[in-house]
């Protein structure tokens, strides 16, 4: 047990025990009998599924402009997807800790499902950026299925498990551009987020019958569990850490998706949203990363492929930047892809064997700096691309993954 849930408990002050349970895989970090490679499959195609709603609007948003016209609004669309899924990081996720998660991950399906409606019929760009606020905090049931895994998973097999669950969950990502180009292309925005809801309910489903039930770690509330963050942050200086380096990097990844329709359209290539979706096909290449970073962090250990998962993010931008062209964007997509992943999995291997009872706590801090940092690098996109174009765009997304990469080093270098 943390320092942490001392202090909360004396903070509740007298209670009566609970009556003594059996302990449940999850509560004692050893493998869950049913988590075989179905089930892991299955809990990555529905984190796949979940996140891919957060990235829709990125591919579509040219076409979102010519509905609404110059309205500065329709640019902070995906920026406020990202506000709203770290808002739902901090207040949905640390639930995870306090109630069944079966139950909790089904039910934020369904409350996706409504949220992908909601924007559908949104007839303003305001009401669509409400709309994607509401979508952003729903779709953190991916952040609930990432440590119910680890949970499930035995200790020698997490980074493994981590990783391929991750992997889906890139899937989802990048796919989800390809998809929303075509359709945007071929059907209009509005259709995609129409398609996108019953895939939700779907996901709903099947999670509801294959999941295990899951009972809470520690008889403490929703408001001592929100309270134990700051605690957490204060007491975990790897947590601090890994947080920091992530957020660097996301934000620089996350310059790149925002402007890269924008760039496309430009006279010099002509492209519509449609080749915007189809990069997210290159992407995939850097889903190899997911799996092979979790090997690689439970053989040897995870610092070291965070240093080059920095690396690699910078030097996609050199390709970016230095390398005008078509060849030069999709080596650099596989590039950016596969350092952020790199890093992402072995920073999650860092965070998830820190404090047990509390994953989904230590998820919800990793995840909202982590989606904080995006949003900022969209916020930052969108301000470069307007005063400076393409070439102030690659200089600040290679400035964040260069702030990671130092951050990396001078941490291994302050522990030795």
């Amino acid at each position: 047990m943390s320092v942490t849930e001392p202090a909360l408990r004396a903070a509740e002050g007298p209670r009566s025990e609970p009556p003594p349970r059996k302990p449940i895989p999850s509560d004692i970090g050893g493998a869950e009998p049913g988590l075989g490679t179905g089930l892991t499959l299955a809990m990555a195609a529905a984190a796949g599924i979940a996140v891919a709603n957060i990235y829709y609007n990125q591919p579509m948003l040219g076409i979102i402009e010519r509905d609404f016209g110059a309205s500065p609004l329709t640019g902070m669309i995906p920026t406020a997807t990202q506000l709203g899924y770290a808002l739902g990081l901090f207040l949905l996720v640390p639930i995870g800790d306090l109630t069944d998660r079966r139950r909790l991950i089904a039910g934020q399906f369904v409350l996706l499902a409504l949220a992908l409606v909601a924007v559908a019929v949104a007839p303003t760009a305001g009401l669509i950026i409400i709309a994607s606020l509401m979508l952003g905090a729903s779709a953190t049931v991916a952040q609930q299925i990432v440590p119910f895994a680890a949970a499930l998973a035995a200790p020698a097999r997490r980074g493994k498990v981590i990783g391929l669950v991750m992997a889906g969950l890139l899937c989802g990502i990048l796919l989800s551009r390809t998809i929303a180009g075509f359709v945007a292309s071929h059907a209009g925005w509005r259709e995609m987020f129409w398609l996108s809801a019953p895939f939700a309910l779907g996901a709903a489903a099947v999670m509801a019958w294959l999941l295990p039930r899951n009972q809470p770690h520690l008889p403490i509330g929703y408001g001592a569990a929100l309270a134990s963050l700051l605690s957490l942050w204060r007491e975990q200086p790897q947590l601090r850490r890994a947080t920091t380096v992530q957020a660097a990097l996301f934000a620089s990844f996350s310059v790149f998706w925002t402007v890269l329709a924008l760039h496309l359209q430009e006279p010099r290539f002509g492209l519509g949203a449609d080749a915007a979706g189809l990069f997210g096909l290159v992407g995939i290449v850097g889903v190899l990363a997911a799996p092979i970073a979790g090997r690689f962090a439970d053989r040897r250990g995870p610092e070291p492929v965070i240093a080059i998962g920095a690396a690699l993010s910078l030097a996609s931008w050199a390709l970016f930047g230095l390398w005008g062209s078509i060849p030069a964007l999709v080596l650099g997509v596989i590039v950016l892809d596969f350092g952020l992943q790199a890093a992402l999995i072995s920073n999650q291997h860092i965070v998830y064997a820190l404090v047990p009872e509390a994953r989904s706590r230590l998820n919800t801090v990793f995840m909202t700096g982590m989606f904080i940092g995006g949003a900022i690098g969209s916020a930052g996109a969108a301000f470069a691309w307007s005063h400076g174009g393409w070439a102030v765009v690659c200089g600040y997304g290679a400035a964040l993954a260069a702030l990671a990469l130092i951050l990396e080093i001078t941490a291994r270098w302050a522990r030795r």
